[in-house]
Order: C-alpha cells, then sequence, then structure tokens
C-alpha cells in the first residue's frame, strides 16, 4: 500500500447467492486509488463495476456475500468494522453519486431538505448555518441562484441540475472520497460535458480523490488518471490512462477502444465485440475473455491469468501478452 494511498482494495470477491446458483460478480479485485486522484473502473454492463463500488460502502444486497478480500480506506479494514462505525465512514468520509439522479432524489422533499438530511446524520449545525451550507454546496457545484433553487423539488430541476444537486449532496460532509457511478449516462453531451468539468473541479480545488464507474472510454479518456478495465468480475488491465489509449495490452481493452466512434478515421462502421459475456452463474476454469477474442490460442485454455505487471507501470492478465506476444 503506497504512502500516498487513500483506498486499496485487495483481492476482493463477492457472490450473490440466487435460486440458481451462485453467481460470482466480483472475482479477486485489486487496485488502488490515490489521494487527489481521479481513478477509473470501465467494462461492459454486468461487468461487475457498480458491485464493487456498492461493496466498499457495504451496502450489497441481503444475498450478496463479500467472500474474501480487504478494502483498506486510510489503512482501516472497512470489511472489520461493525454498522455504526461503517455508518460514520458512509456519507462523511466516502460518498456517493449514482447513476439515476431521477430515482435517488425523493419527489416529496426540496433539494434542501435532502441535503440537510445528509448533513445532519454527521453534523450539528443550527437552522442558520444549515441554510447557508446548502446554500454554498449548490453553489459550489454551478446551480445558479441557490437561494431560491434550494427550495424547489426536484421535478422543478433538469436532468444536469439534479446531477448536480447529488454531486452537492456527495459534497455536504466534505468526504475524502466520491464514488461516481455512471454520472453522465442520462445526461446529454451539453451536460456531460458540464459534469465532467465540476468534477475536475473538485479535483483540482478541494483535493478529493474520486472513483468513476462507467462504460464509456471517452469519459475516462477525458477525467481519469488511472484505469482498471473489468470484464466478468476480473480486472484484465490496469494502467495510466495515458498509456492504456497509446498501447492497451489486453485485446479486450483493445476492442473497447477500437469500438470507439472517432471523426480522425474514415471508417463505414464500427468496430464491434462478437459474443457475449459469459454467464457470472458458470464462468469458464480459463480465460474468461477467450471465447470472444481473436488472439485466443491454446495457452489461453490453461486457466485464468493473474493480473501481473507488463512494463510501464502497468498491469495485465492475458497468457499472451505476459509472454511477449501481442
Amino acid at each position: 500500500m503506497a504512502s500516498n494511498s487513500l483506498i486499496s482494495v485487495e483481492r476482493l470477491q463477492v457472490h450473490f447467492l440466487t435460486t440458481r446458483g451462485v453467481l460470482k460478480a466480483v472475482n479477486n479485485v485489486s487496485f488502488e486509488v490515490n489521494k487527489g486522484e481521479a481513478y477509473g473502473i470501465v467494462g461492459e454492463s454486468g461487468s461487475g463495476k457498480s458491485v464493487t463500488a456498492l461493496a466498499i460502502l457495504r451496502i450489497l444486497s441481503p444475498n450478496a456475500r463479500i467472500r474474501s478480500g480487504k478494502i483498506l480506506f486510510n489503512r482501516r479494514d472497512l470489511l472489520s468494522l461493525n454498522d455504526q462505525e461503517m455508518r460514520a465512514i458512509r456519507g462523511k468520509q466516502i460518498s456517493m453519486v449514482f447513476q439515476d439522479p431521477q430515482s435517488s432524489l425523493d419527489p416529496i422533499f426540496t433539494i434542501a431538505n435532502q441535503i440537510g438530511e445528509a448533513v445532519s446524520i454527521h453534523r450539528k449545525l443550527v437552522p442558520e448555518e444549515m441554510d447557508n451550507h446548502i446554500t454554498g454546496l449548490l453553489r459550489s457545484v454551478g446551480i445558479p441562484e441557490p437561494e431560491i433553487r434550494k427550495n424547489q423539488y426536484p421535478h422543478q430541476f433538469s436532468g444536469g441540475m439534479k446531477q448536480r444537486a447529488m454531486s452537492a449532496m456527495s459534497l455536504s460532509n466534505s468526504p475524502e472520497l466520491i464514488i461516481a457511478d455512471e454520472p453522465t449516462t442520462s445526461l446529454d453531451v451539453t451536460i456531460q460535458a458540464q459534469i465532467i468539468e465540476l468534477f475536475k473541479n473538485l479535483i483540482g480545488e478541494l483535493g478529493i480523490s474520486i472513483l468513476l464507474i462507467t462504460h464509456d472510454m471517452g469519459l475516462i479518456a477525458e477525467l481519469c488518471d488511472r484505469v482498471s478495465v473489468m470484464y466478468a468480475g476480473y480486472i484484465l488491465e490496469t494502467a495510466d490512462v495515458y498509456t492504456l489509449f497509446k498501447n492497451p495490452r489486453h485485446p479486450y481493452t483493445k476492442a473497447l477502444i477500437d469500438s470507439i466512434p472517432r471523426l480522425d478515421l474514415d471508417r463505414d462502421e464500427l468496430e464491434s465485440i462478437p459474443g457475449r459475456v459469459p454467464n457470472p452463474l458458470d464462468l469458464p476454469p480459463f480465460c474468461v475473455f477467450q471465447p470472444r477474442c481473436k488472439f485466443a490460442t491454446d495457452i489461453c485454455l490453461s486457466g485464468m491469468p493473474e493480473l501481473l505487471e507488463v512494463g510501464e507501470g502497468g498491469r495485465v492478465a492475458c497468457h499472451r501478452a505476459q509472454r511477449g506476444e501481442l
């Protein structure tokens, strides 16, 4: 664990008990987010990204089981804390911006009521202090006329303003880490750019670390310093963003980058990845990407490769890449 590390996830395994068997959602996942860093986890839907984020906050569904691993936040293992100790961290030191602000905000309470509730759990402010604090939070995330807007209801906010209100709520207790789960998915491109700029300001001005969960490689390139690529519950590659886009090591990473629309290339069709993600109820005993990989050979059937270091500080879980064959 590095000296400037804020949170370190070590060999995390999360399974779900279902009527059809054990669903292996997260498998031996390890990564580290440094202080003042934007770290991304990217992959297709169902890759285990959001489950990893929910496991950090310990807000998984009742049928989930964390089978093994550690989640070290400021060198304390969150998995060893009792419920009361975890509540003191959740929403204060670690907060979360969820994917859909429409469903995350309660339609019958004002924005001020909802931000105030998040604050009152961890801080005791008199009404005037609370009022000023909420106004300042909304102003800090770029909501115009916050003195008026704070007393309005979610239906009076646009999609972008709702996401800003959710961001204000996540900032309400001055957290050290914000987990942003697909924060721009439901927004148009103009509002997406504004939210990205907001997150950049949070890092630059407040020194807050951000863990970004997304399927959007463009968003990773725009915002993150380092990134892990997830597939079928495994991390297949980890690198700094520049290296990842310049020299992707894993065939899955290459395929994701090739599928991005680009104006500088003259091509009639976008690249696609053939096949489908394996069923997490029945993962293969070999490389999980092998059935869809155009570079696969017999060695790929020898087992799931470990995530090992391969030059320039990156790590990759690929038999052929580790042997220098890709």
